[in-house]
Protein backbone atom coordinates (compact mmCIF):
# COMPACT_ATOMS: atom_id res chain seq x y z
CA UNK A 1 0.00 0.00 0.00
CA UNK A 2 1.54 3.40 -1.21
CA UNK A 3 0.55 6.25 1.28
CA UNK A 4 0.89 9.94 1.14
CA UNK A 5 0.46 12.11 3.90
CA UNK A 6 -1.23 15.72 3.42
CA UNK A 7 -0.71 18.04 6.13
CA UNK A 8 -1.71 21.57 6.11
CA UNK A 9 1.46 23.18 6.82
CA UNK A 10 4.37 22.68 8.79
CA UNK A 11 5.61 25.39 10.75
CA UNK A 12 5.86 24.77 14.46
CA UNK A 13 4.89 21.54 16.62
CA UNK A 14 1.42 21.76 18.21
CA UNK A 15 -1.00 18.85 18.62
CA UNK A 16 -2.07 18.65 14.72
CA UNK A 17 1.89 17.98 14.71
CA UNK A 18 1.27 15.64 16.86
CA UNK A 19 -0.70 13.44 15.40
CA UNK A 20 1.09 13.39 12.16
CA UNK A 21 4.44 12.29 13.84
CA UNK A 22 2.44 8.98 14.85
CA UNK A 23 1.08 8.59 11.54
CA UNK A 24 4.79 9.26 10.22
CA UNK A 25 6.23 5.86 12.54
CA UNK A 26 3.06 3.95 10.98
CA UNK A 27 4.06 4.66 7.61
CA UNK A 28 8.02 5.45 7.51
CA UNK A 29 8.24 5.24 3.76
CA UNK A 30 5.25 7.70 3.64
CA UNK A 31 6.07 11.07 1.43
CA UNK A 32 4.37 14.07 2.89
CA UNK A 33 2.99 16.95 1.38
CA UNK A 34 2.21 20.51 2.80
CA UNK A 35 1.75 23.92 1.42
CA UNK A 36 4.81 25.71 3.40
CA UNK A 37 7.54 23.84 5.57
CA UNK A 38 10.30 25.41 8.05
CA UNK A 39 12.00 22.48 8.99
CA UNK A 40 14.11 23.59 11.87
CA UNK A 41 10.58 24.07 13.14
CA UNK A 42 9.26 20.35 13.00
CA UNK A 43 10.53 17.07 14.97
CA UNK A 44 13.38 15.13 13.51
CA UNK A 45 10.45 12.27 13.32
CA UNK A 46 8.84 14.18 10.59
CA UNK A 47 11.73 15.72 8.55
CA UNK A 48 13.15 12.58 7.94
CA UNK A 49 10.38 11.71 5.50
CA UNK A 50 10.39 13.17 2.33
CA UNK A 51 8.22 16.37 2.43
CA UNK A 52 6.98 18.07 -1.35
CA UNK A 53 5.71 21.81 -1.05
CA UNK A 54 3.22 23.69 -3.28
CA UNK A 55 4.10 27.14 -4.13
CA UNK A 56 2.47 28.93 -1.76
CA UNK A 57 5.66 27.99 -0.02
CA UNK A 58 8.06 29.86 -2.76
CA UNK A 59 5.41 33.34 -1.81
CA UNK A 60 6.91 36.34 0.49
CA UNK A 61 6.80 35.31 4.31
CA UNK A 62 4.81 32.48 3.82
CA UNK A 63 6.59 30.91 6.74
CA UNK A 64 5.35 33.57 9.02
CA UNK A 65 1.86 34.30 7.48
CA UNK A 66 0.94 31.42 5.68
CA UNK A 67 -2.43 31.64 6.65
CA UNK A 68 -2.83 35.16 5.13
CA UNK A 69 -2.45 32.90 1.37
CA UNK A 70 -5.38 30.72 2.65
CA UNK A 71 -7.18 32.13 -0.88
CA UNK A 72 -5.12 30.17 -3.09
CA UNK A 73 -4.67 27.16 -1.57
CA UNK A 74 -7.85 25.50 -3.14
CA UNK A 75 -5.10 25.96 -6.06
CA UNK A 76 -2.21 23.82 -5.00
CA UNK A 77 -3.44 20.63 -3.33
CA UNK A 78 -4.97 17.97 -5.47
CA UNK A 79 -6.07 14.20 -4.84
CA UNK A 80 -6.16 11.65 -7.41
CA UNK A 81 -9.90 10.13 -8.48
CA UNK A 82 -8.21 6.35 -8.37
CA UNK A 83 -6.58 7.30 -4.37
CA UNK A 84 -8.28 6.28 -1.30
CA UNK A 85 -8.78 9.67 0.40
CA UNK A 86 -8.78 9.14 4.21
CA UNK A 87 -9.38 12.74 6.42
CA UNK A 88 -8.14 13.00 10.20
CA UNK A 89 -10.43 15.61 10.99
CA UNK A 90 -8.63 18.00 13.81
CA UNK A 91 -12.06 20.10 12.47
CA UNK A 92 -13.68 21.53 9.91
CA UNK A 93 -12.11 25.41 9.71
CA UNK A 94 -13.27 27.58 12.11
CA UNK A 95 -12.69 30.93 10.41
CA UNK A 96 -14.82 29.42 7.47
CA UNK A 97 -17.83 28.37 9.92
CA UNK A 98 -19.10 28.61 13.44
CA UNK A 99 -16.08 31.08 14.36
CA UNK A 100 -16.04 33.59 11.68
CA UNK A 101 -17.46 35.92 13.78
CA UNK A 102 -14.94 36.05 16.57
CA UNK A 103 -12.05 36.28 13.79
CA UNK A 104 -13.98 39.07 11.98
CA UNK A 105 -14.44 40.96 15.35
CA UNK A 106 -10.22 40.59 16.15
CA UNK A 107 -9.34 41.21 12.71
CA UNK A 108 -8.59 44.63 10.84
CA UNK A 109 -10.82 46.70 8.62
CA UNK A 110 -8.92 45.23 5.29
CA UNK A 111 -8.98 41.76 6.65
CA UNK A 112 -12.40 42.00 7.38
CA UNK A 113 -13.46 43.65 3.65
CA UNK A 114 -11.57 40.39 2.47
CA UNK A 115 -13.22 37.96 4.33
CA UNK A 116 -16.70 39.47 3.47
CA UNK A 117 -15.50 39.18 0.03
CA UNK A 118 -14.26 35.57 -0.15
CA UNK A 119 -15.94 33.96 2.56
CA UNK A 120 -18.72 32.72 0.21
CA UNK A 121 -16.49 31.43 -2.48
CA UNK A 122 -14.07 29.82 -0.07
CA UNK A 123 -17.14 28.03 1.74
CA UNK A 124 -18.48 26.35 -1.66
CA UNK A 125 -15.20 25.21 -1.99
CA UNK A 126 -14.52 23.73 1.54
CA UNK A 127 -17.55 21.69 0.79
CA UNK A 128 -16.46 20.54 -2.56
CA UNK A 129 -13.69 19.28 -1.04
CA UNK A 130 -15.29 17.40 1.87
CA UNK A 131 -17.68 15.81 -0.87
CA UNK A 132 -13.65 14.10 -2.39
CA UNK A 133 -13.09 12.17 1.11
CA UNK A 134 -14.07 8.91 1.25
CA UNK A 135 -13.50 8.55 4.63
CA UNK A 136 -13.68 10.83 7.47
CA UNK A 137 -12.17 10.41 11.19
CA UNK A 138 -12.74 12.87 13.63
CA UNK A 139 -10.38 13.56 16.66
CA UNK A 140 -13.14 13.59 18.79
CA UNK A 141 -17.15 13.60 19.48
CA UNK A 142 -17.25 17.26 19.16
CA UNK A 143 -15.41 17.95 15.62
CA UNK A 144 -17.52 14.79 14.38
CA UNK A 145 -20.74 16.64 15.38
CA UNK A 146 -19.25 19.51 13.67
CA UNK A 147 -17.87 17.63 10.74
CA UNK A 148 -22.17 16.43 10.30
CA UNK A 149 -23.48 19.89 10.61
CA UNK A 150 -21.42 21.83 7.99
CA UNK A 151 -20.13 19.13 5.74
CA UNK A 152 -23.23 16.14 5.83
CA UNK A 153 -20.57 13.74 6.59
CA UNK A 154 -20.55 10.94 9.13
CA UNK A 155 -17.14 10.61 10.82
CA UNK A 156 -15.53 7.83 13.18
CA UNK A 157 -13.79 9.37 16.51
CA UNK A 158 -10.37 8.37 17.06
CA UNK A 159 -8.63 10.49 19.84
CA UNK A 160 -5.10 11.40 19.02
CA UNK A 161 -2.42 10.00 20.45
CA UNK A 162 -0.33 11.32 23.74
CA UNK A 163 3.06 10.73 24.10
CA UNK A 164 2.77 9.66 27.71
CA UNK A 165 6.36 8.39 28.12
CA UNK A 166 7.36 11.72 27.68
CA UNK A 167 6.44 12.99 30.94
CA UNK A 168 6.29 11.86 34.97
CA UNK A 169 3.58 12.03 37.04
CA UNK A 170 4.45 13.55 40.33
CA UNK A 171 3.94 11.72 43.35
CA UNK A 172 2.31 14.27 45.87
CA UNK A 173 -0.32 17.37 44.91
CA UNK A 174 0.37 20.97 45.14
CA UNK A 175 3.01 23.47 43.29
CA UNK A 176 4.51 26.34 42.47
CA UNK A 177 2.50 28.16 39.75
CA UNK A 178 -0.71 28.13 37.64
CA UNK A 179 -0.07 27.38 34.13
CA UNK A 180 -1.41 28.31 30.38
CA UNK A 181 0.13 26.21 27.35
CA UNK A 182 -0.21 26.73 23.61
CA UNK A 183 -0.18 29.33 20.62
CA UNK A 184 -1.76 32.28 21.60
CA UNK A 185 -4.58 32.60 20.04
CA UNK A 186 -7.45 34.60 20.72
CA UNK A 187 -10.09 31.84 20.48
CA UNK A 188 -8.34 30.07 23.25
CA UNK A 189 -9.02 32.84 25.67
CA UNK A 190 -5.99 32.67 27.65
CA UNK A 191 -7.00 36.22 28.39
CA UNK A 192 -9.50 34.86 31.31
CA UNK A 193 -6.24 32.94 33.19
CA UNK A 194 -4.31 36.02 33.07
CA UNK A 195 -7.13 38.50 34.36
CA UNK A 196 -8.26 35.46 37.49
CA UNK A 197 -4.64 35.41 38.29
CA UNK A 198 -4.11 39.03 38.04
CA UNK A 199 -7.27 39.80 40.02
CA UNK A 200 -6.35 36.81 42.66
CA UNK A 201 -2.96 37.75 42.92
CA UNK A 202 -1.78 33.85 41.79
CA UNK A 203 1.40 33.04 39.98
CA UNK A 204 0.75 32.36 36.68
CA UNK A 205 3.09 31.05 33.72
CA UNK A 206 2.06 31.01 30.07
CA UNK A 207 3.77 29.78 27.72
CA UNK A 208 3.35 29.95 24.08
CA UNK A 209 3.56 32.79 21.46
CA UNK A 210 0.89 33.94 18.88
CA UNK A 211 -0.75 37.10 17.55
CA UNK A 212 -2.87 37.55 21.57
CA UNK A 213 0.77 38.07 23.10
CA UNK A 214 0.50 41.29 23.11
CA UNK A 215 -2.94 42.24 24.42
CA UNK A 216 -2.65 39.45 27.45
CA UNK A 217 0.70 41.40 28.70
CA UNK A 218 -1.04 44.45 29.00
CA UNK A 219 -3.79 42.52 30.92
CA UNK A 220 -1.26 41.28 33.11
CA UNK A 221 -0.01 41.87 36.86
CA UNK A 222 3.25 41.57 38.07
CA UNK A 223 2.23 37.85 39.01
CA UNK A 224 2.00 36.52 35.46
CA UNK A 225 5.01 35.51 33.79
CA UNK A 226 5.43 34.97 29.90
CA UNK A 227 7.79 32.64 28.92
CA UNK A 228 7.37 32.41 25.48
CA UNK A 229 7.96 29.27 23.24
CA UNK A 230 9.49 26.47 25.03
CA UNK A 231 11.09 22.72 24.50
CA UNK A 232 9.20 19.53 25.18
CA UNK A 233 11.65 18.47 28.03
CA UNK A 234 11.10 22.33 29.11
CA UNK A 235 6.88 21.62 28.93
CA UNK A 236 7.36 18.80 30.73
CA UNK A 237 8.87 20.02 33.37
CA UNK A 238 6.73 23.09 33.91
CA UNK A 239 3.85 20.66 34.11
CA UNK A 240 5.37 18.71 37.19
CA UNK A 241 5.89 21.60 38.93
CA UNK A 242 2.82 23.20 38.23
CA UNK A 243 -0.57 23.63 40.50
CA UNK A 244 -2.85 23.14 37.85
CA UNK A 245 -3.08 23.67 34.24
CA UNK A 246 -5.69 26.21 33.19
CA UNK A 247 -7.49 25.75 29.92
CA UNK A 248 -10.28 28.41 29.31
CA UNK A 249 -10.86 28.01 25.73
CA UNK A 250 -13.01 26.13 23.58
CA UNK A 251 -11.06 23.15 21.83
CA UNK A 252 -12.11 20.47 19.22
CA UNK A 253 -10.04 18.19 21.47
CA UNK A 254 -6.90 19.47 22.96
CA UNK A 255 -4.39 16.99 24.07
CA UNK A 256 -2.86 19.87 26.49
CA UNK A 257 -5.22 18.19 29.08
CA UNK A 258 -3.80 15.00 29.02
CA UNK A 259 -0.29 16.14 29.00
CA UNK A 260 -1.20 17.63 31.97
CA UNK A 261 -3.17 14.66 33.36
CA UNK A 262 0.21 12.21 32.64
CA UNK A 263 1.93 14.41 34.55
CA UNK A 264 -0.41 14.20 37.67
CA UNK A 265 -1.48 17.69 37.22
CA UNK A 266 -5.45 18.39 37.73
CA UNK A 267 -6.88 20.35 34.76
CA UNK A 268 -9.46 23.85 35.01
CA UNK A 269 -11.46 23.48 31.81
CA UNK A 270 -14.05 25.44 30.35
CA UNK A 271 -16.60 22.74 29.83
CA UNK A 272 -17.57 22.74 26.15
CA UNK A 273 -15.60 21.08 23.22
CA UNK A 274 -13.13 18.35 23.16
CA UNK A 275 -12.57 19.26 26.95
CA UNK A 276 -15.43 16.82 28.08
CA UNK A 277 -14.02 14.23 26.59
CA UNK A 278 -10.51 14.29 27.91
CA UNK A 279 -11.14 15.85 31.50
CA UNK A 280 -13.20 14.04 34.43
CA UNK A 281 -15.14 16.93 36.46
CA UNK A 282 -14.09 16.35 40.07
CA UNK A 283 -11.61 12.91 39.47
CA UNK A 284 -8.66 14.85 36.78
CA UNK A 285 -9.82 18.12 36.86
CA UNK A 286 -12.80 20.60 37.35
CA UNK A 287 -15.15 22.07 35.04
CA UNK A 288 -16.38 26.18 34.76
CA UNK A 289 -19.60 26.84 33.01
CA UNK A 290 -18.72 30.31 31.26
CA UNK A 291 -16.44 32.15 29.44
CA UNK A 292 -16.31 35.14 32.19
CA UNK A 293 -13.30 35.94 33.96
CA UNK A 294 -15.58 35.84 37.52
CA UNK A 295 -16.11 31.85 36.39
CA UNK A 296 -12.50 31.06 35.86
CA UNK A 297 -12.06 32.94 39.15
CA UNK A 298 -14.89 30.70 41.23
CA UNK A 299 -12.85 27.48 39.83
CA UNK A 300 -9.79 28.29 40.28
CA UNK A 301 -11.19 29.31 44.86
CA UNK A 302 -12.75 25.75 44.16
CA UNK A 303 -10.23 23.80 43.07
CA UNK A 304 -7.97 25.45 45.81
CA UNK A 305 -10.29 24.13 48.47
CA UNK A 306 -10.43 20.83 46.95
CA UNK A 307 -6.77 20.27 45.65
CA UNK A 308 -5.86 17.24 47.64
CA UNK A 309 -8.45 15.36 46.03
CA UNK A 310 -6.92 14.96 42.81
CA UNK A 311 -4.89 11.95 42.61
CA UNK A 312 -1.90 12.31 40.87
CA UNK A 313 -1.69 8.39 40.33
CA UNK A 314 -5.44 8.61 38.98
CA UNK A 315 -4.49 11.57 36.59
CA UNK A 316 -2.17 9.17 35.41
CA UNK A 317 -3.76 6.46 34.79
CA UNK A 318 -6.78 8.52 32.73
CA UNK A 319 -4.08 9.82 31.01
CA UNK A 320 -2.61 5.95 29.51
CA UNK A 321 -6.24 5.79 28.11
CA UNK A 322 -4.89 7.72 25.24
CA UNK A 323 -1.78 6.36 24.30
CA UNK A 324 -0.02 6.38 20.98
CA UNK A 325 -0.53 2.21 20.80
CA UNK A 326 -4.30 2.67 21.05
CA UNK A 327 -4.43 5.41 18.53
CA UNK A 328 -2.49 2.95 15.84
CA UNK A 329 -4.69 0.22 16.64
CA UNK A 330 -7.69 2.34 16.28
CA UNK A 331 -6.51 4.02 13.27
CA UNK A 332 -5.51 0.71 11.34
CA UNK A 333 -8.64 0.08 11.95
CA UNK A 334 -10.09 2.74 9.90
CA UNK A 335 -7.80 2.36 7.21
CA UNK A 336 -9.34 -1.68 6.63
CA UNK A 337 -12.63 -0.03 6.61
CA UNK A 338 -12.38 2.64 4.03
CA UNK A 339 -10.29 0.15 2.00
CA UNK A 340 -13.09 -2.29 2.33
CA UNK A 341 -15.84 -0.26 1.62
CA UNK A 342 -13.73 0.88 -1.44
CA UNK A 343 -13.25 -2.54 -2.61
CA UNK A 344 -16.87 -3.09 -2.77
CA UNK A 345 -17.75 0.10 -4.77
CA UNK A 346 -18.76 -0.85 -8.04
CA UNK A 347 -16.94 0.48 -11.12
CA UNK A 348 -18.67 3.03 -13.28
CA UNK A 349 -18.31 1.97 -16.84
Amino acid sequence: MRVALVHYWLVGMAGGERVLEALCRMYPQADIFTHVLDKAAISPVIAAHHIETTFIHRLPGSRKYYQRYLPLMPLALVTRADSLHLCYCHTPMRYLWDSWPDYMASAGPLTRLGMRLLLPGLRRWDLASSFRVDHFVANSGFVARRIRKHWRRQAAVVYPPVNIAAFTARQRTGGDFYLCLGRLTHYKRVDLAVRACSRLNRPLVVVGEGEALKALKAQAAPCVRFAGRQDDVTVANLLTRSRALLFPGEEDFGIVPLEAAASGVPVLAYGRGGAVETVQDGITGLFFAHQHVEAMEAAILEFEKREREFDPLVLRRHAENFSEERFRQEFARQVATARTAQSRMPEIQ
